[in-house]
């Protein structure tokens, strides 16, 4: 087994919209929130920020003004349980992960409470099939932000989670925090996951997704977390 971990969402950078989903550092609830799409898309097959003000609200946060009118780039998509990427990330995708590996979703999410930042462990696809996104037919082509795109790209893939064993957590697991200069896993989950393959369990964003040393290790780590899979939309 090999699994990966993929930071998603909006994030205060230009192309992250320049905000951050809310979370209770509390209870653990977040709104999932993607980054804005920066291509267009084929009518019909958008996913408008709108969609996702109520699940924004029930933490007593408003979307910002100029995301509103502007499309989402789901991804990953939660209700068909899929991720698309490409390039170079798209290429390590493909060449690493087979049936019944994992992707691993964080996001960077703003407290509600104390307005700080969270890194936060969202979902997981436990990997069904992978394939170019331009093989897809255009029947399935609502089933990921990489399809729904008014041009596919040559080196986009979609990844297709297994059901039973995919989803939105139904609550954020913080995970990482600031050290050294930059955003770390902690020290201590770094032990009890059994290492991640890069330098001090480093994970800003980055062109190359870090891999998990011992996935077994992690998946007994998030079992003792209790946390629910959603099979649902945003």
């Amino acid at each position: 087994m090999r699994a990966l971990l993929v930071r998603v969402g909006a994030d205060c950078t230009e192309a992250g919209g320049r905000w951050n989903g809310p979370v209770d550092s509390v209870t653990g609830a977040f709104a999932y929130v993607p980054i804005p799409e920066p291509e267009p898309v084929r009518p019909g097959l958008e996913t408008p920020y709108a969609r996702l003000a109520p699940a924004v609200g029930r933490l007593g946060v408003e979307l910002p003004a100029a995301l509103l009118d502007r499309p989402a780039h789901a991804d990953p998509d939660f209700e068909h349980l899929t991720y698309g990427d490409r390039r170079e990330r798209g290429r390590q995708i493909r060449e690493k992960l087979g049936a019944g590996d994992l992707l691993v979703f964080y996001a960077g999410l703003r407290d509600v409470h104390h307005r700080g930042l969270v890194y936060g462990l969202i979902g997981l696809l436990t990997v069904d099939g992978i394939v170019r996104a331009r093989d897809l037919p255009a029947e399935r082509w609502a089933e990921n932000a990489h399809t729904r795109r008014a041009e596919i790209g040559e080196t986009d893939v979609v990844v297709h989670g297994t059901a039973s064993a995919s989803g939105r957590f139904d609550r954020c697991l913080p995970f990482a925090g600031y050290r050294s200069g930059a955003y770390r896993v902690h020290t201590e989950l770094l032990d009890r996951w059994g290492g991640l393959g890069v330098r001090d369990g480093y994970v800003q964003r980055s062109a190359r997704l870090p891999e998990l040393t011992d996935p077994p290790r992690f998946l007994a780590w998030l079992d003792a977390q209790r946390v629910a899979l959603l099979a649902r939309g945003l």
